[in-house]
């Protein structure tokens, strides 16, 4: 193996943030956040958004989003938007 062109893999504790899992790894990213381990030593804490313990094709759960009620959010905050060329009072387009 070539020297000095692979990165520098090391241990890294990854934590999901929606579950507070939290699993030790190499990686070569970095932190300056740290977290003891079970182990008693301290490692580079990476918080992500999600991991095998949370994603819903690991987990079997399928989160549903009100696409519609954010929509109408939007719409009673900032207003319909009228495409240009069309009428907002006529419905038949």
């Amino acid at each position: 193996m070539r020297q000095g062109i692979h990165p520098d893999y090391h241990p890294v504790v990854f934590q999901d943030v929606s579950t507070g899992t939290c699993f030790l790894t190499r990686s070569t990213a970095v932190s300056e956040r740290t977290i003891e381990w079970e182990d008693g030593n301290t490692y580079p804490l990476l918080v992500v958004d999600v991991t095998a313990d949370s994603h819903p094709f690991w987990t079997g759960n399928q989160r549903v989003l009100d696409t519609a009620g954010r929509v109408e959010k939007f719409e009673r905050r900032y207003g319909k938007r009228v495409r240009a060329g069309h009428d907002s009072t006529n419905q038949e387009n």
